[in-house]
């Protein structure tokens, strides 16, 4: 029987919505990967566990009033998925995009794949329209 890991995917969620000190590398495997779909610049990124880091540490310095919800989770053996809405307050630089001042909110789905324990992979498909929207940068 497979570990239940949706507590741990729920809690690694959360810190995008947590600006208070954590410790995701005692559930994150060294050699972690997150794919990005799409990636805020464009395309698709693919991010190691410095990377997905330095993510996580420009999005709590560029945006403020976070709020993650997890809305829905489901398990199949060794693969999580949740479904997430964000919001924040666009207060700095972020991705290249100047602070807009704008509060946007937007869902995705996280889908993650546990091996011995720990998370190894993560691929994240978010509506990067809304995102933009929200900023107030989305094309007509």
């Amino acid at each position: 029987m497979a570990t239940d890991h949706k507590s741990t995917s729920k809690y690694l969620l959360e810190l995008w919505g947590d600006n208070t000190p954590h410790k995701p590398d005692d559930y994150l495997a060294a050699n972690y990967v997150n794919h990005q779909l799409p990636d805020v610049s464009g395309g698709t990124s693919t991010k190691s566990l410095a990377e997905w880091h330095a993510l996580l540490d420009e999005f709590h310095k560029s945006f403020s009033d976070v709020d993650l919800e997890v809305m829905g989770q489901v398990q199949e053996g060794d693969f999580v998925c949740s479904f997430f809405r964000l919001t924040g307050k666009q207060t700095d630089l972020f991705q290249g995009i100047a602070a807009t001042g704008n509060t946007s909110s937007w869902t995705g789905v996280h889908t993650d794949r546990y091996e011995d324990g720990k998370l190894v992979e993560s691929w994240v498909n978010w509506d990067k329209y809304s995102f933009l929207e929200g900023l107030g940068l989305a094309p007509n």
